[in-house]
């Protein structure tokens, strides 16, 4: 897939306030610090897309951006680690978990991970959480540049046995780089499948 357009086109904690579900949809979530601003710019082409920052929990809200006319990146707020009151937390979490039970058209919630660190209790909980809803996913280990591919491969693969708690077998999965842009044609390329097969959902009232 080749990204002509990136547009931003709205900031909302309001999912009733969200864009027409007419077009496919994909969430990207993860820890504050795993370096998901950096990963959508990446994806994207447009370094500028996405606001990154140095502060964990920079993004606070649902940010939607229109990709070729076609399809939305939907940047959510990650969890764990932002500088917050714990109300705050605590409104994040609850429209998130919102938008991922009822929003029409998501399509998949790409779950992002540090590639650097073992299996973190944090990420295996809101994966969990996704396969008891029924909500598709996949993962996205990051910053494959911070270190050998094998020690990434080692993490992964712990990762996964660690998911095997609860799934019998793990959802399919990315090593990526928002450096050297490792992964990211693969993951552009699962979602031009995904679009493929497409179908508009029947909208109801809110």
């Amino acid at each position: 897939m080749v990204i002509k357009s990136a547009i931003f086109i709205t900031s909302n904690t309001r999912v009733d306030k969200l864009p027409s579900a007419n077009l496919p949809e994909y969430a990207f979530i993860g820890r504050s610090n795993v370096g998901k601003s950096s990963l959508i710019n990446a994806l994207t082409g447009n370094r500028h897309l996405a606001k990154t920052s140095q502060t964990p929990g920079k993004t606070q809200l649902i940010n939607h951006f229109l990709i070729n006319d076609t399809w939305y990146l939907v940047d959510l707020p990650g969890y764990g680690f932002a500088k917050t009151s714990k109300s705050n937390r605590a409104a994040w979490e609850k429209f998130i978990r919102k938008y991922l039970l009822t929003r029409e058209n998501l399509q998949c919630v790409f779950v992002l991970i540090d590639s650097r660190l073992e299996p973190q209790r944090i990420d295996l909980d809101f994966c969990r959480w996704l396969g008891e809803k029924g909500i598709p996913f996949m993962l996205v280990f990051t910053k494959a540049d911070k270190q050998s591919q094998l020690k990434s491969k080692a993490n992964i693969d712990k990762f996964r046995s660690a998911l095997l708690q609860w799934f019998e077998e793990t959802p399919p999965h990315f090593l990526t780089s928002a450096e050297t842009q490792l992964g990211c044609e693969q993951v552009l390329a699962t979602i031009d499948e995904i679009n493929s097969n497409f179908q508009q959902p029947e909208l109801t009232d809110r």
